[in-house]
């Protein structure tokens, strides 16, 4: 597929599921009021997706890598449409759950995919823009998606806000199903099943685990005794599942840790936002909504400069201030009482989220080669599950000692993203992969540009390039 309609597919299955997750939020009390269930019912109709998409997304990813990424990317987003429509149409609580746990593993399909064949088709260098583009999509939906809910369920019932799903999915996904063939299959590799499966343990019990209130101790427990085995099997078996060349990378591992502390730090400061504006302000969810649209209008309008961010000051650079803004963003909140430090710290927060987005996403897909890019994008959006859980865990935690302290202790989890941070590349370190017989995006050094305009090969002889690249 060519790299406009890869971008566009990559937006809308991102869109999609940020989508769904915020519509579903707002379509929760009257499903509940309609179906007869209970809150605990209730709960689990988002407990089973989140549980079912976390498990997998690395091992779907690693599908993606052996398969094509744009053979996943179909297969998910379509099955996430159909059960979609399938809840859309369910007779009871227990369908809803069962169906949205079948969504969560069509939507761990999608998720990595949607990273995955932007490396595919995108130069390395050239990947900030589209991540970018990805993010800004992502911050819109967040904002609209609460609007769009709340107008479909008030006008059509909750059973509508599943349908919205459908449309995208068939426009999207049946093009990328039926130009298949056109996404060359990765490496041939045998699949690591066993590391799948303790890796699946390991985060179903670790997120199950932190979306209980209280926290499961037993489940944390089992979660830390199969991530112990996961660690043995992948250092003994000749094809992990991680791959050391992504997990061993420094500068991979301090992005998916800033991913983690700046979700987590977010997330929950947003769980206590809710409380700060509903029961201290006495606003209502309408009013708290528009108190905290600066968080998406400075989250699209930074994702969106966030390239020219990494060329002049690089990902280190960036991300360093970046995540100084969100943690700013969290102080500030912690001491706001009025409308305008309110808007600021929303403002903040969401300028510093974007941003770290871009940034740490880039690093962490543009790092790997594309053989392995499924599973880079796999690490990405795990992170990004694992972050808000244990923030809204430990803002779960702490509430009861009230608003101020809570928020601070969330100032200290995202404060810990910042020496990480220090850690990514600056802008005269090497951010591309060495080159592997599997990577089929041309490097970009000044050397093989100028081998190119020259009309002659640079270092990387074209026999030792797959067909499918030099005919690209």
């Amino acid at each position: 597929m060519n790299r406009r309609w890869t971008l566009a597919s990559s937006v809308a299955g991102a869109v999609v599921v940020a989508l769904d997750g915020t519509v579903l939020t707002v379509a929760q009390p009257r499903l509940q009021r309609e179906l007869g269930a209970s809150l605990a019912q209730v709960q689990w109709t988002s407990t089973a997706y989140l549980v079912a998409v976390a498990s997998l997304l690395v091992f779907a990813g690693r599908l993606g890598d052996r398969y094509g990424q744009h053979r996943v990317f179909a297969v998910g987003l379509l099955g996430f449409g159909a059960t979609s429509a399938g809840i859309g149409v369910a007779p009871g609580v227990a369908w809803v759950i069962g169906l949205r746990a079948v969504q969560g593993v069509f939507g761990a399909l999608l998720q990595p995919a949607t990273l995955g064949m932007l490396r595919a088709v995108f130069p390395p260098d050239r990947l900030a823009a589209p991540l970018a583009a990805r993010t800004a999509a992502i911050g819109l939906a967040a904002a609209a998606g609460p609007l769009v809910g709340g107008a479909l369920v008030t006008g059509l019932g909750w059973r509508a806000v599943f349908f919205v799903n459908v449309l995208p999915a068939l426009v999207f996904g049946l093009p990328a199903l039926l130009r298949h063939r056109l996404s060359a299959a990765g490496s041939r590799a045998p699949l690591d099943v066993p590391g799948a499966v303790l890796l699946a343990v390991t985060l179903a019990c670790l997120v199950h685990s932190l979306t209980e209130r209280p926290a499961s101790g037993t489940g944390l427990a089992v979660a830390a005794v199969a991530a112990v085995v996961l660690v043995r099997h992948e250092r003994r078996t000749a094809s992990p599942l991680l791959p050391p060349a992504v997990i061993g990378s420094r500068a991979v591992g301090a992005a998916l840790g800033v991913l983690v502390v700046v979700s987590a730090a977010l997330f929950g400061a947003l769980f206590v936002a809710t409380y700060l504006l509903q029961r201290r302000l006495g606003l209502d969810p309408l009013g708290s909504s528009v108190r905290s649209l600066p968080l998406a209008v400075l989250m699209v309008a930074s994702a969106a400069l966030c390239p020219v961010l990494l060329r002049r000051f690089g990902a280190r650079g960036t991300t360093t201030v970046a995540t100084g803004l969100l943690t700013l963003g969290v102080l500030v909140l912690s001491r706001a009482v009025s409308a305008p430090p309110l808007g600021c710290a929303f403002a903040l927060l969401g300028a510093g989220f974007g941003t770290v987005m871009v940034a740490a996403t880039q690093v962490v897909v543009r790092r790997a080669e594309v053989a392995v890019a499924g599973v880079a994008g796999g690490l990405q959006q795990t992170a990004l599950n694992i972050g808000p859980a244990v923030g809204v865990a430990t803002a779960s935690a702490l509430l009861h000692t009230g608003t101020g302290p809570t928020l601070l202790t969330l100032t200290a989890v995202a404060a810990l993203g910042i020496p990480l941070a220090r850690a990514l590349p600056g802008t005269d370190e090497a951010h591309v992969p060495p080159r592997t017989g599997d990577d089929h995006t041309p490097r970009t050094t000044g050397e093989d540009r100028s081998a190119r305009l020259s009309g002659a090969e640079g270092p990387h002889a074209a026999g030792n390039r797959p067909r499918a690249a030099r005919n690209r």
